[in-house]
């Protein structure tokens, strides 16, 4: 009889089902290329997809038929909700990639203690009440209905979403900043890789401010059916193949390898960036600089136009300090201060001015838009669209018809 309402597959459970174990198949995908390479933002995010999946379990099974089938099933007591560990796990993946060579260390462990201690408390209740007679003829016992479910789970619920939001907030503050120091290092931004970094926590972030309009809705509304609390469920599963698929397929290591250089170089592009606005379309006048930065411009001009290192799709900060011998900060201050522009909008306007020349001179006749945009330095189409229309106003295309 137990077989025949087991597991129930309707339109509720085979959705959550399905989604989880695919999501389940590429945590496991990412925990075994980790025992290979060791690259702790596959085993981060391995453990994230992991903890998603389990907080599937409790609907999904409830939808099959679980509790109906084993009505005296003491399941609730191990389905233990892991958001505490979750949060944390979100910051270190983010960090894991953005922090070259990162190092998971002893002190780090100290933020995975509130999920530690939420799992001893829950294997107390249940030993304390599987203490307590008759506790095998029921489903739940007095202190998981009276005490946990009475008064711990507003307590852990309230702390679980401010820890949550604290950790979501300081994730994206770091990516933000990363973001934007490559650019003071790199000509060519890493896109693609960015762009699921981004995605990926903005995801988190969706799901986290669903869940707390579903709870606001709780406490001042209405309580939620089962059903109406399905959705959520089910828009976690998409977001677990989506992040599954994409977080196996993108190489962050590119990210985790990024030599940024020396510290004063951010401090002076932090600097920068906080506290002038400016017009990047004009630079500086050559007078208004300070005296020691007037000739690292002047020779800074002459490299550019006699060596056109811009054509490299590679350039970094790094490589063209050591070309003009110079310290790649101060190369950085001279950028910034003397032509109003970060280092990959400086490399980049060149790369657009050399994109407009060939236009004018009708290469376009023999050479396709990227085919011309990749001779000029930029590595993608995606890169080249974005920066000609930052630069200039207009799309490559629309430009192209206005000659």
């Amino acid at each position: 009889m137990i077989f025949l309402q087991f597991p129930n597959f309707n339109i509720y459970s085979t959705p959550l089902l399905v989604l989880a174990i695919q999501g389940l198949v590429f945590a496991i995908l990412l925990f075994m290329r980790f025992s290979k390479k060791r690259n702790l933002s596959d085993f981060f995010l391995g453990l994230i997809l992991l903890i998603t999946c389990w907080h599937q379990t409790t609907y999904t099974i409830g939808f099959m038929g679980w509790y109906d089938s084993n009505p005296n099933t003491k399941i609730n007591y191990f389905l233990i909700n892991q958001s505490m560990a979750l949060a944390p796990l979100l910051y270190f993946y983010v960090k894991s990639i953005t922090v070259p060579h990162f190092r998971f260390r002893m002190k780090d462990y100290l933020h995975f203690i509130p999920a530690l201690l939420f799992v001893l408390y829950k294997i107390g209740i249940y030993l304390y009440d599987a203490s307590l007679p008759d506790f095998a003829e029921t489903q739940n016992g007095y202190m998981l209905v009276n005490f946990d479910w009475k008064y711990m789970v507003p307590f852990i619920t309230i702390f679980r979403n401010c820890q949550m939001l604290l950790y979501i907030a300081f994730t994206l503050q770091m990516y933000f900043i990363y973001r934007n120091k490559i650019r003071h290092v790199f000509s060519n931004t890493f896109l693609f890789e960015l762009n699921w970094m981004r995605n990926f926590l903005l995801i988190y972030a969706l799901l986290f401010a669903y869940s707390m309009i579903e709870l606001i809705i709780e406490v001042s509304i209405v309580d939620l059916s089962w059903t109406q609390e399905w959705w959520y469920f089910f828009f976690s599963s998409l977001a677990i193949i989506y992040i599954g698929t994409k977080g196996y397929f993108t190489n962050t290591n590119k990210l985790n390898d990024l030599d940024l250089g020396q510290s004063n170089v951010l401090q002076t592009a932090t600097y920068i960036d906080q506290n002038i606005t400016i017009d990047n379309s004009e630079s500086t006048s050559i007078n208004e600089l300070p005296p020691a930065l007037i000739p690292l411009r002047l020779q800074l001009e002459s490299y550019m136009s006699a060596e056109r290192p811009y054509l490299n799709p590679d350039l970094n900060l790094i490589q063209l300090a050591k070309s003009l011998d110079i310290n790649r900060g101060q190369l950085s201050e001279v950028i910034n201060l003397g032509f109003h522009q970060n280092f990959n909008d400086f490399i980049n306007q060149y790369r657009v001015n050399a994109v407009k020349e060939m236009l004018k001179e009708g290469k376009q006749e023999r050479l396709s838009l990227l085919g011309i945009a990749y001779d000029c330095g930029f590595n993608s189409k995606a890169t080249f669209n974005r920066v000609f229309k930052k630069l200039v106003g207009s799309s490559p295309s629309d430009y192209l018809k206005g000659i």
